[in-house]
């Protein structure tokens, strides 16, 4: 019934909409183009769940409480909860949303990164938590990360690179003074971080990506300047790391032999690895090692929910963990006296919060609890269906508990391509189920991470389509299911998934009712032409190197703007105008070839975001677009 009287508020207003030329409306920062003004009861009845707060952790303090992230105004910031469950005390208030922050050794400062816009050139600050003032510590025109402190504070290390230099990154190495910060311990390629100091400061653990298959590790001698490679020239992926107390060895986590990333022991003497984890069909994610060296706490990712798991590591016994609900667990880290384990929870029903767990007393703790805001949440079911190599895909769907059958539904695709949607708590789905009477469907298809290395890399290269292919099969599932209706289907993503969605169109366009793309890649050849660093050659371990002639022929053949001719169906089109990963003329030359085609697109660009709205302002925008772009194909009457 509530999906009933909202459409008809909006009827008026999607027929308009589509009868008249784009319309251009200027709002701060955004820009709206072909999008109708919201009706005063949508917004009210969205801002119920774009207003659910979340919170998540970011370390511990010393006095035994803990730091948090949260959103009460437009940005993400930093509070402090001294005991479980005590009211959050918030410590800043900046205009730019507060992207890591870790409290220093001493515990008398925090050190965090900010961005401006969305633009992702990080930049390093500490706050004195005894004045509240912020000093900047990183030089202006540098882009820094992954800063990492050893034992005693009186080192820190952090990957540096030049603004314009997109993340070439040099490692370097210094201490808290913020005129001492910058001395270059190693002059690194590609994309290069600090994991951990040893215990005795005298060497740093480095990581460097190449692509989602294959990942190294590195010891550098901070007196001799020596920079050891300590994992084997084999294709395989090598995935965070920390030294063991005794810095003998340390543990990690890689696939090196097997389809699963498993827990993983590697002796720097000799080069033994161990596999700590041998048995497990699922990926382990993340890890922390206690500082004591006998208890490793570990999660395992099984079929998109989490087990959090730990084990003594002298004895190689597991240790009785938590029970939890089916949810994602992240940020592990053991406290300074390696008895509490905090973690966040986030369930597909629950908002992120944060838990501790007590090793020897075996107690759960929950130190923060969010609101639903009275919102009936849904949980989703496992879906698998048959493509067309017979191959099994998986995904999860939302189905509308109130709204009558059969649904309209919207595919919604993950980015990466090496990611995987997890059944974590999102307002924009709930919504969408609970208000809009709409299934949605969120599928893991071929090139989806937690399912095995062979799996990852089915959609490399020219069998960049297969995946596209997999969609179909999903239109194919959909139109055999009696409660759903495969008249009315929408493709909906954002980044890689803003690509499949106007793959999909391409494919499908006599199968679906319109496309929303958000932040996406419309053609191979422009996005990795662009000037992104390292990044483009990341994104050429993935996607191919559109320099050699046959591969550049096939980006011609399978981008979505070469395409975009036979596709009369509507699409929105949503992007952040400092976007540093894909760039905004993406999105812009999609919808001048629709329009020029004589189709219909919706624009909304925001002037203060890079890739994805992080702004509660604009999220509330993108929302209310999304809304009526609904309504409008859907046919929501």
């Amino acid at each position: 019934m509530r999906a009933v009287l909202l459409a008809a508020c909006l009827a008026a207003f999607g027929v308009a909409a589509s009868a008249q030329a784009p319309q251009h409306v200027e709002r701060g920062a955004l820009r709206f183009e072909n999008i109708p003004q919201t009706p005063p009861q949508v917004r009210e009845r969205l801002r119920r769940y774009v207003d659910v707060s979340s919170a998540a952790f970011a370390d511990w303090m010393p006095d035994g409480g803990i730091l948090i992230y949260a959103r009460e105004g437009e940005t993400r910031q930093l509070y402090r909860v001294d005991r479980p469950l005590a009211p959050p005390a918030q410590l800043t208030s900046y205009d730019e949303r507060v992207v890591k922050a870790a409290v220093m050794p001493g515990g008398e400062s925090i050190l965090l990164t900010r961005d401006a816009g969305g633009d992702e050139r990080f930049a390093g600050y500490r706050l004195d938590l005894r004045t509240g003032q912020t000093e900047r510590v990183t030089e202006s025109g540098t882009s820094n990360e992954g800063f990492i402190f050893s034992d005693d504070g009186e080192r820190i290390a952090w990957a540096y690179a030049q603004a314009e230099e997109a993340g070439s990154a040099d490692v370097f190495v210094g201490n808290g003074d913020a005129e001492r910060m910058r001395r270059e311990a190693l002059e690194g390629d590609a994309a290069v971080s600090p994991l951990d100091f040893a215990a005795d400061r005298s060497k740093v653990l480095l990581h460097r990506y190449v692509s989602a298959s294959e990942s190294q590790l590195f010891v550098l001698d901070l007196s001799s300047g020596v920079f050891t490679r300590i994992t084997p020239d084999v294709d395989a992926a090598y995935i965070g790391g920390e030294f063991t107390p005794d810095g003998r060895a340390i543990v990690t986590v890689s696939d090196e032999g097997s389809q699963f990333r498993r827990l993983v022991r590697i002796d720097l003497a000799t080069g033994a690895r161990q596999a700590l984890t041998p048995n497990l069909n699922w990926d382990v994610e993340s890890f922390d090692l206690a500082d004591n060296g006998r208890t490793i706490a570990y999660v395992v990712n099984e079929a998109g929910s989490s087990s959090l798991r730990l084990m003594n590591l002298r004895s190689m016994l597991p240790l009785p963990s938590p029970r939890l609900p089916p949810a994602v667990v992240t940020g592990l880290q053991f406290d300074a006296a390696s008895e509490r384990l905090a973690f966040t929870l986030n369930g597909s029903t629950s908002p992120g919060d944060v838990y501790s767990w007590h090793v020897r007393s075996r107690r759960l703790t929950r130190w923060t609890r969010n609101d639903d805001s009275g919102a009936r949440f849904v949980e989703p079911d496992s879906i698998r269906w048959r493509s067309f190599d017979q191959r099994e895909i998986s995904g999860f769907m939302f189905r509308p508990r109130t709204a009558a059958g059969p649904h309209p539904v919207v595919i919604a695709m993950h980015g990466g391509p090496e990611s995987q949607y997890r059944p974590t708590f999102s307002s924009t789905f709930q919504y969408w189920v609970n208000e809009l009477g709409v299934a949605v469907i969120a599928p893991n298809v071929r090139g989806s991470s937690g399912y095995g290395r062979d799996f990852l890399a089915l959609d490399d290269g020219a069998r960049r389509e297969d995946a596209v292919r997999d969609i179909g099969a999903l239109l194919d599932w959909i139109k055999r299911q009696s409660d759903l209706d495969s008249e009315r289907v929408i493709v909906y993503g954002a980044s890689y998934g803003g690509y499949m969605s106007l793959a999909a169109m391409t494919h499908y366009n006599d199968r679906l009712a319109g496309a929303v793309d958000i932040a996406g890649i419309s053609n191979f050849v422009s996005y990795l032409e662009s000037p992104y660093g390292h990044r483009r050659d990341l994104r050429r371990a993935e996607y191919g190197d559109e320099r050699d002639p046959p591969m550049r022929e096939v980006f011609e053949r399978i981008s979505p703007l070469s395409a975009l001719a036979r596709v009369d169906r509507p699409i929105l089109v949503i992007h952040g105008a400092n976007d540093p990963r894909v760039p905004v003329s993406e999105a812009e030359q999609v919808v001048a070839a629709v329009r020029a085609n004589g189709g219909e697109a919706w624009y909304l660009r925001a002037a203060n975001e890079g890739h994805g709205f992080t702004r509660r302002e604009n999220q509330q925008a993108q929302r209310e677009a999304e809304t009526l772009f609904f309504q409008r194909v859907l046919r929501l009457q």
